[in-house]
């Protein structure tokens, strides 16, 4: 398991967690890309799968395919709204983007630096 450090506001250190939840092909590429800690949801199981995996402690980024995203819906999007961390990341699989899909992170950074991310 890959930890990063970060530290906190009062001067101690915490280990933040990445953590891929995707399928199995994207599960093998960010293995690749050094990603050790992966979640591929059962089908039909996502839901449980997901709340299963926010229960965990120190999680600082979860890469997430876009298609489970999709999935999720409204209880990623409050989840999103309701915790600083971890960070959420939609990516693609290996099918490529997905047109009608919203990536949440790229209109933020649109929005706040006015760069879009395509």
């Amino acid at each position: 398991m890959r930890e990063y450090k970060t530290t906190t506001n009062s001067g101690g250190e915490i280990k933040l967690r990445i953590i891929g939840f995707c399928d199995k092909d994207t599960a093998v590429a960010l293995r690749l890309a050094g990603v050790k800690d992966l979640v591929v949801p059962i089908e039909g199981e996502e839901i449980k799968q997901w709340n299963k995996l926010i229960e965990q402690e120190n999680l600082g980024l979860i890469l997430i395919t876009e298609e489970l995203a999709d999935k999720l819906g409204k209880r990623l999007r409050e989840y999103r709204f309701t915790h600083k961390l971890p960070i959420i990341v939609e990516i693609p699989d290996k099918r490529g983007r997905r047109r009608e899909h919203i990536d949440i992170v790229s209109q933020l950074i649109k929005k706040a630096v006015g760069i879009e991310i395509t």
